[in-house]
């Protein structure tokens, strides 16, 4: 393999001239192995800058990160980031990574050494998250722009590949950046299907855990827990599919919905239609102090949801809007559900004019013996130690 060169800028100087050769991505799929070479980022201690086309970025495990600002890979850059490699923000909102539209990041931890994004006070809101745009396709325009860093996402490739998480830990984000703005810990901007997002944990993030901006990304089993909005929310066209999901409110519990999805705030038919298959869940709430859904689906959203196990939520299933309403009620698109402990309503349902709509039969099926994301209300197998629980 023949030499490259990257920069990154660091302390206000180019690092360069770095050899590399292919570096294993452990149980990642073959078609990474072959371009992730190893180079080793100088003076960690201020870590921030653009990863520009052409370049391959590799951090060094050994050593802490300290974000001093933001990191942007850009379109044909590729930032790596190998298996327990630290990462610590101290520029409050400064302090993000953003992965834009055909650069990629590899953060490809493992079990015993996951990848760790943190703040220097551990708080939530004390530092910015991690977005990632791609070029699938979303229902507000051919492409939109990110309010953070003004990255376009969105397009027609709906397996476009923006890299891989695995085994990732997401803590403290969330910090505002504008009135009423709010990082989230990881969002996912018309992200495609050949993104890797696998083993995440968003920890005790100041808006949303994890949020999904159209696309067709695949998540897979996800931890979202002490979230001061809402554990998975989705929206504008998001056709993708989440599996093995463990949700858990704030344990003072505040916070909003475990899962919120809407097809688009403007027009509910707006094409691609929110659509996503959310599998094998757990949704745990607390004394409700904000919303009050373990599920809430709205303005046009669609979803076949299957095997959720929901406890201490004063409601399971919120229904709203005429499109939503119309496609869920009595059509079995709600199956395997277990209400396991203190769920006031099963399931509501409203129209878009505010009128409360009776629940037909059908419209879900409950199962007594239902797993969720794994052993009820336990902590699943696939989530101790890497996620810190």
């Amino acid at each position: 393999m023949k030499k490259n060169y990257f920069k990154l800028i660091i302390a206000a100087f180019i690092v360069s001239s770095v050899s590399f050769s292919v570096q294993s991505c452990g149980t990642d799929e073959e078609t990474i192995n072959s371009i992730i070479p190893t180079g080793i980022a100088q003076d960690p201690n201020n870590f921030k800058g653009e990863v520009t086309n052409g370049e391959v970025v590799t951090l060094d495990a050994t050593k802490v990160y300290t974000m001093n600002g933001s990191v942007k890979v850009k379109n044909g850059g590729k930032l790596v980031i190998p298996a327990g490699t630290r990462i610590i923000a101290t520029a409050g909102a400064d302090s993000y990574i953003l992965v834009e539209q055909g650069g990629q990041i590899f953060a490809n931890g493992t079990a015993g050494s996951p990848v760790l994004f943190t703040s220097s006070t551990p708080d939530a809101g004390n530092w910015g998250g991690l977005i990632i745009c791609g070029k699938a396709p979303i229902n507000t325009g051919a492409s939109g722009m990110s309010e953070i860093g003004n990255a376009a996402y969105g397009g027609t490739d709906v397996a476009d590949n923006s890299g891989v998480l695995n085994y990732v830990k997401i803590e403290y984000a969330g910090a505002a950046f504008g009135t009423g703005k709010k990082f989230n810990g990881l969002s996912l901007f018309g992200v495609g299907n050949a993104t890797r997002v696998e083993s995440v944990a968003l920890l005790n993030t100041a808006d949303d855990g994890i949020e999904i901006y159209g696309g067709t990304a695949a998540v897979s089993n996800i931890v979202s827990i002490g979230n001061t909005n809402n554990a998975l929310s989705f929206k504008d066209g998001w056709v993708g599919t989440a599996t093995n999901i463990f949700t858990k409110r704030k344990s003072d519990g505040t916070g909003n919905n475990g899962i919120k999805g809407i097809n688009n705030a403007t027009n509910p038919d707006a094409s691609p239609r929110s659509n996503p298959t959310i599998k094998n869940a757990t949704i745990i709430g607390g004394n409700d102090t904000g919303e009050t859904n373990a599920v809430r689906l709205s303005s046009g959203a669609q979803a076949t949801v299957e095997n959720i196990v929901i406890s201490n939520w004063k409601t399971g299933f919120n229904l709203e809007s005429d499109a939503t309403v119309t496609y869920f009620n009595g059509q079995s698109k709600i199956k395997d559900i277990l209400f396991n402990a203190n769920v006031t309503t099963k399931a509501s349902a409203t129209s878009t004019a505010g009128t409360a709509v009776t629940i037909l039969a059908n419209t879900y099926t409950e199962k007594t013996d239902a797993t969720g994301a794994g052993n009820k209300e336990n902590i699943p197998t696939w989530a101790i130690g890497w996620s810190g629980l």
